[in-house]
């Protein structure tokens, strides 16, 4: 089977922001999409049979897409079963926000005192998520930011460290993203991209630094509250 008529076709592709993805990375893209969302219940079980039926593909494709979101904590392998959806708890979340602030802060600062200039390539990224946002497209919003923050990260062309901030962004659950904190987040998040671009590219780090920590921080009570409203989260 090749049909993939279910996924989402994001126009973005059509302003030349990258090449048609692949097979395997629109399975990925749709599922991790609807995990980091919310939009499965906690402990759902996805089956490789299943999903490959449901999304019109082939069971190869799926099966490496679950792989890969088992590897990065969002989903847990099941013996004979399939994979099990592994919500996070409230300190799981924080701890999540902790490491991204250092890391993702460290990078930004680095980028700018190194003037990077190359951040200008990213310019049509910031215009896509602009573009989501106001088509109310929140698959589209997750999918070019993501992309916007890992070619960001990249550019320090130090790849441990790019794995590493990509495997705690795509360990977030991204919980109250369409409540109505979360659309308005989603519209201050648009400017925020330009403006980590422009101070980069000035070499301005110490304005940088506070900007990257607001872009993420800010982000922290939307998710709360969307985890709290999913179901009652207690310590562990």
């Amino acid at each position: 089977m090749t049909s993939i008529n279910s996924l989402p076709h994001s126009p973005d592709n059509e302003a030349g922001i990258r090449n048609e993805p692949s097979l395997r990375e629109r399975v990925l893209a749709e599922l991790r999409s609807e995990i980091v969302a919310g939009r499965v219940e906690t402990d759902t079980i996805y089956s490789v049979p299943t999903l490959a039926q449901r999304m019109g593909v082939s069971t190869t494709p799926v099966r490496e897409a679950l792989l890969e979101l088992s590897r990065a904590g969002l989903l847990a392998p099941m013996r004979n079963r399939g994979f099990r959806v592994v919500e996070p708890t409230l300190d799981d979340l924080n701890d999540l926000f902790d490491v991204r602030e250092t890391l993702e802060v460290e990078v930004a600062v680095r980028l700018a005192k190194a003037g990077n200039k190359n951040v200008a390539a990213l310019r049509p990224l910031a215009d896509a998520i602009a573009n989501a946002v106001e088509r109310g497209d929140v698959d589209a919003y997750l999918g070019r930011d993501r992309e916007f923050h890992h070619e960001f990260v990249s550019l320090l062309g130090n790849k441990l460290m790019t794995e590493l901030i990509m495997n705690l962004r795509d360990n977030m659950r991204l919980y109250g993203i369409t409540s109505p904190p979360g659309i308005e987040r989603q519209r201050a998040s648009v400017r925020e991209h330009y403006e980590l671009l422009d101070l980069a590219a000035a070499g301005n780090a110490e304005t940088i630094a506070p900007l990257m920590r607001h872009h993420i921080s800010s982000w922290k009570d939307v998710f709360s509250a969307g985890l709290r409203a999913k179901r009652p989260v207690t310590k562990d």
